[in-house]
């Protein structure tokens, strides 16, 4: 009996003031990792530059950040017992602030990497305490308003991280990316003083106990796993030896974490919410629609750079749009509310990342921005309108005391799959590269009229440099195969697009798996 009351207690428990107050210190916290998943994605030449380092090295300021960040989640629900989910709040926001100004003033690529793995210690256990807190403090049609508010931060914070990024670094310097996260870190801390508080079961607790196993082979399985993505295309995967070892030294850490997961008596995780059809459903959509939404937002500016000429802050205007109708999607959201069912919401935003994701597939080199605008518009309107109504439904049939353990373990998942999504993209990019090389270039022979006609029209412009006709027919047949180089590795970012644009429409029919909710419903 005692044991009802308190589940009772804990799933009627709504806080003392006003909720929409604790959505301040949860918005702005939210924000500020998810826009630092992408705010230095186009900043990473310079950075690369000022620490003179290859780009392939400086890869490493998002990766750090990402990997930091799976490897806290887990443990958010053992230390919101520990310190109190206020108090736990409150110091990842510190820690992050802190990181970020570390950031702005590392000396080396080292450093930096440093800085940015602790800034994801920091950030990394925000969002899911913000996504527990949303669900938890709101009832009803007002929890769908709330997450819907929720989902839109989450997703428009990364478009708007290109733009930012490339403004500051192109205006300012790239340090300042990171130093204006101080002011709105020490902010936030004092909203979340003022405003958060703890359920009962989100209170600081006695004789808690770490899984220190648990944590050991997490580290065990992220730590090479993200090495093998990073630097597998570099090393041509399985060829090289390392690369073997290390996948395998990951395979081991992943079972074994799996294991004293199902096993142990005081695990990280709770593995049992995936006995929950709506939450398995929900978390395996949310892993691929994150990697998609990380790997396009990775690849479209440098594309932008490197094919068409852009520089940083143009290239992060081009992912605008996104933004734009991120907002409209929330409009149309507001306006049209409960009239249809959050599974015909999730169905039209998938359509349209589909549609979104296919169209940026179908550009070529003679584009004009609105090219880029339109698709990136209809993908905005897509996040939304299937990020949000998925998220909620995941975890809709799950009691409140399970949403800080569920929401660490939906996010952990999510944020392997994003830099997983960012780690692979360079590999499809250079695989698909080659093999529509490999199928151009089989046109470049003097049997193809076309070829030929052009071959002979550069060799005569270039006569005059080029002195007699044979310095000029090499000079034209070295030009002709830097277009298709050019034309090669433009395919490839269209092929990739359209990849992304299947998966997503695939995700249509497990829509259909979640239940629930129907359009009167109130949860």
């Amino acid at each position: 009996m005692p044991e009802e009351t308190n589940i009772t207690t804990e799933e009627e428990w709504k806080p003392s003031g006003n909720p929409w107050l604790l959505l301040l210190p949860v918005i702005t916290a939210t924000f500020m990792y998810a826009l630092d998943e992408t705010v230095a994605n186009v900043a990473l030449p310079h950075i690369a530059g000022s620490y003179s380092v290859s780009s392939q090295e400086s890869i490493w300021v998002l990766t750090s950040y990402l990997m930091a960040s799976s490897i806290v989640i887990p443990m958010i629900d053992f230390f919101c017992k520990f310190f109190g989910r206020k108090n736990f709040f409150m110091l990842g926001v510190f820690i992050f602030t802190i990181a970020s100004f570390l950031c702005g003033i590392s000396t080396s690529i080292g450093m930096i990497v440093i800085s940015r793995a602790l800034q994801g210690i920091g950030g990394g256990c925000l969002m899911p305490m913000a996504q527990a807190i949303t669900m938890e403090s709101f009832k009803g049609e007002e929890r769908n308003k709330a997450m819907a508010l929720f989902g839109l931060v989450v997703i428009f914070a990364p478009i708007l991280g290109p733009v930012m990024g490339g403004w500051i670094t192109e205006n300012w310097s790239w340090p300042y990316i990171f130093f204006i996260n101080v002011p709105i870190g020490f902010f936030c801390i004092a909203l979340a003083k003022k405003f958060l508080e703890d359920p009962p079961y989100a209170q600081k607790q006695k004789n808690i106990h770490l899984d220190k196993f648990g944590f050991l082979w997490l580290c065990v399985w992220l730590v090479p796993l993200q090495i093998v993505f990073d630097k597998g295309n570099d090393a041509d995967w399985f060829n090289a030896p390392w690369i073997c070892w290390f996948s395998a030294v990951a395979l081991l850490g992943c079972v074994l974490f799996f294991y004293t997961q199902i096993k142990g008596k005081n695990p990280l995780v709770m593995l049992n919410v995936f006995k929950d059809s709506n939450y398995l459903t929900g978390t395996v959509m949310l892993i691929l629609i994150n990697a998609v939404m990380l790997a396009s937002v990775a690849i479209l500016p440098q594309m932008l750079q490197i094919m068409l000429g852009y520089d940083a802050f143009l290239s992060g205007v081009a992912i605008m749009p996104r933004g734009l109708g991120s907002l409209v999607a929330l409009a149309f959201f507001a306006v049209v509310g409960g009239r249809i069912t959050y599974k015909m919401y999730g169905i039209i935003g998938l359509s349209c990342l589909s549609i979104g994701g296919w169209m940026l597939g179908l550009l070529n080199l003679n584009i004009n921005p609105m090219n880029i605008a339109i698709p990136n518009f209809i993908f905005g309107i897509g996040l939304v309108l299937s990020f949000m109504p998925i998220t909620t439904l995941s975890c809709i049939t799950l009691r409140n005391d399970q949403m800080t353990n569920a929401s660490g373990l939906q996010n952990l998942l999510k944020t392997i799959g994003g830099a997983i999504g960012t780690s692979l993209v360079a590999t499809m990019i250079s695989r698909f590269s080659q093999i529509h090389q490999v199928g151009l270039v089989k046109n470049m022979t003097e049997l193809n009229s076309n070829f030929a006609d052009r071959l002979q029209m550069y060799a005569g412009s270039f006569i005059s440099q080029a002195g007699d006709m044979l310095n000029s027919a090499y000079m034209a047949g070295k030009m002709l195969y830097n277009q298709l180089i050019q034309q090669s590795m433009f395919c490839a970012y269209m092929t990739t697009f359209k990849i992304f644009a299947v998966a997503c429409f695939i995700l249509i029919p497990f829509m259909f798996l979640l239940k629930g909710e129907n359009k009167t419903e109130q949860v």
